[in-house]
């Protein structure tokens, strides 16, 4: 049975590239296929979740969005990875910061997720999961982010299910155990991948900090952004 094209994603087999980049916000994935590849066509517009690929130093690159939260997350990277042949997704998008030192505009690579969702119960596993990045990705990212001297870290995020969380204090217990920041959709992402036997990595630009209530002016999470797409574009 031909399972292509999706329910969410309407394109042809061959028309997605083995490598994925994966912005939460579509227009975004429509900014980085203008500014940054050539040769592009427009492969899904189903639900206005953008997809497109293109050409970026010779190397064929998709860019979709994956909305937000781990449900659409889930939604979007299975669908690539599971009945598009796509080999590799790269999540770029924008945390809040929870340790102290951290400026606005850092780049995480997140080399794990921690996450408050339940996601995992679907494998029925007889314990915790640790959702992991690729560690080939997450090497070659580290590499070209020291190359360009971008601050960066490598390190655990969270992915939460809550955007405004009930419990105030979740944050700082979170901030404790070593969590470098937060954002909504990287485990999903690292789970589905290691489920799928396919490779992952989360890139996230610090576009605020949790506890100190600075947030990032419009020129600096555009600055900073472009900085994180060159590092995925060249991982990729």
């Amino acid at each position: 049975m031909n399972k292509v094209p999706t329910p969410h994603i309407n394109a042809k087999l061959g028309d997605v590239a083995e490598t994925v980049l994966m912005p939460g916000d579509p227009l975004r994935a429509k900014f980085i296929a203008e500014k940054f590849l050539a040769d592009v066509v427009c492969y899904n517009e189903v639900r206005g979740m953008l997809g497109y690929t293109g050409i970026y130093n010779g190397k064929r690159v998709s860019v979709q969005g994956s909305g937000m939260g781990m449900p659409s997350m889930g939604i979007y990277c299975h669908e690539l990875y599971a009945f598009y042949g796509v080999k590799r997704i790269i999540r770029i998008g924008t945390a809040g910061a929870l340790q102290d030192g951290m400026q606005i505009g850092d780049v995480i690579f997140a080399a794990g997720a921690c996450t408050n969702s339940s996601w995992a119960n679907q494998y029925n596993l007889p314990g915790s999961f640790a959702p992991l990045a690729d560690f080939g990705l997450l090497a070659r990212a580290a590499h070209k982010a020291k190359e360009t001297r971008l601050n960066y870290r490598v390190g655990n995020i969270l992915t939460s299910d809550t955007f405004y969380d009930a419990d105030k204090a979740a944050a700082a217990r979170w901030r404790e155990m070593g969590v470098l920041a937060v954002e909504m959709e990287a485990a999903a992402l690292y789970m589905t991948a290691a489920f799928l036997k396919k490779e992952a990595l989360c890139i996230l630009t610090i576009s605020d900090h949790v506890f100190t209530g600075e947030a990032a002016s419009a020129e600096t999470r555009q600055t900073a952004f472009m900085d994180m797409c060159r590092i995925a574009l060249e991982t990729a």
